[in-house]
């Protein structure tokens, strides 16, 4: 049987691209690449297979709305025709008017900046959830997946595993809590792991074929 660490490993190697990879944000501690992850928060927070949402906000990057100001100044019809190139079509006029409203909150509460929400959060995970659901179409879930894959940048919020990324470590029996699962991977690796153990509690990865990879190392 391969052990924890080999089936986490086994893991990277096969789903080792975080969500906002996937979308095409290049994550930084910086203005642009922490909204773009807040409106792809928004965008897997519907009730839509993760890959629309993933080619939605791929559609609304490429359009050009990668700021705040950006996306505020785009027509809402702009928006739902990115939308609709991402085949996001269900929750598309609804969604295109959140996007709307939360550029104009981000504007005008962070100037932009969503770094000014991290500091004011002062390391508080409690408090940043709090200020997260704030944005329109984002809830507790939106906030675990914002936060999930803050991480990255935000080492502070090391190790944040929300019930998503527990799900995917029952599955592939790996430790099902944050300190556990921290100690099978490097700390930069930790998010990574996270969206990888997500991908396999959605059925996006097999427990099964995680496990045989592991056993042929």
């Amino acid at each position: 049987m391969p052990n924890d660490r080999n089936v986490a490993r086994a893991l990277l190697d096969r789903q080792g691209r975080t969500y906002a990879e996937e979308a095409g944000i290049s994550l930084a501690d910086r203005p642009g690449p922490l909204y773009q992850l807040l409106v792809l928060t928004m965008l897997l927070s519907t009730r839509i297979r993760a890959g629309v949402a993933l080619a939605a906000a791929r559609e609304l990057f490429a359009a050009g709305y990668r700021t705040p100001q950006a996306m505020e100044a785009a027509t809402w019809q702009d928006r739902v025709d990115a939308l609709g190139r991402g085949h996001y079509r269900r929750y598309d006029e609804r969604t295109a008017t959140m996007l709307g409203t939360g550029a104009r909150l981000c504007l005008d509460r962070w100037h932009g900046d969503l770094r000014r929400m991290h500091r004011e959060a002062d390391g508080d995970r409690t408090a940043l959830r709090r200020l997260l659901v704030e944005f329109p179409g984002i809830g507790p879930t939106g906030a675990d997946i914002f936060l999930r894959e803050a991480q990255t940048v935000w080492p502070d919020l090391r190790p944040y595993a929300d019930r998503r990324t527990l799900a995917g470590a029952r599955q592939l029996g790996l430790p099902a809590n944050p300190g556990g699962l921290a100690g099978l991977v490097g700390e930069a690796d930790f998010g990574r792991l996270a969206s990888a153990l997500v991908r396999v509690a959605l059925g996006e990865e097999s427990a099964g074929e995680v496990g045989r990879t592991a056993a042929a190392r």
